[in-house]
């Protein structure tokens, strides 16, 4: 059972996102609550994504997926249509799975994530691109297209296509793609630095950003790069 404010956050999320397409601020949930602060708002997500209510997509940075609703909220007639969730993903929605052999095969890019200064959040799906093999399944990875040459001395260069494992969690010395103040994503190498959290770039054009745990978010570990010859 929800407590009264992860329902009213959730209902409030899924009208939100029905009515714009994109899923509300962390400011506007948190005025829509009445809350004092966003930590309050991280809290109550947290909870509807343990319960099963909520996901984040982890790809984007103002990305929420409404996987149900409770009972009380979508009360189902004879005849209805059942509850579908809503799906921030740019172009309105949901896109169809494919089978089962065509969905291992291809991983979805999801648009493009800085190799140097950080540019905003990826959005959307833009295509897909051949897995090198079966063992990337497009439910735990995604792809995104590089840009910039900050990571030009690890062989990432502009334009590279680079596969990603779904993943909060890394260890000091991958590379991942990290999600700064909710706002903006880049692709660096991670180091822990005592209480902190460094993103370092393999260019010495391109100095090291040192930020606090709490504002970085790791989105993605990479584990392939796909380049293309024209």
């Amino acid at each position: 059972m929800l407590t009264k404010k992860q329902r009213e956050l959730l209902l409030f999320i899924n009208d939100r996102i029905k009515e714009t397409g994109v899923s509300p601020s962390f400011d506007e949930m948190k005025e829509a609550l009445d809350l004092a602060s966003k930590s309050g708002i991280h809290r109550l997500i947290t909870a509807l994504e343990e319960r099963g209510f909520l996901r984040r997509l982890a790809h984007r940075a103002r990305a929420l997926e409404v996987l149900k609703l409770p009972e009380s909220a979508v009360p189902q007639p004879i005849g209805r249509t059942p509850f579908r969730p809503s799906v921030v993903e740019g172009n309105g929605g949901a896109r169809k799975a494919a089978t089962t052999a065509a969905r291992a095969a291809n991983i979805p890019v999801m648009g493009k994530i800085a190799a140097g200064t950080a540019i905003d959040a990826i959005e959307h799906e833009t295509h897909r691109v051949a897995a090198p093999d079966d063992a990337f399944d497009p439910d735990t990875h995604y792809a995104l297209e590089v840009q910039g040459e900050s990571m030009i001395n690890a062989g990432i260069l502009d334009g590279d296509i680079v596969i990603l494992k779904k993943t909060e969690l890394a260890q000091s010395g991958d590379i991942v793609v990290a999600l700064i103040n909710d706002e903006t994503a880049t692709l660096k190498r991670f180091r822990k630095k005592g209480g902190s959290i460094a993103l370092e770039a393999a260019n010495p054009a391109f100095g090291t950003q040192i930020f606090g745990p709490d504002h970085v978010k790791i989105q993605g570990k990479l584990v392939a790069l796909v380049r293309r010859y024209h």
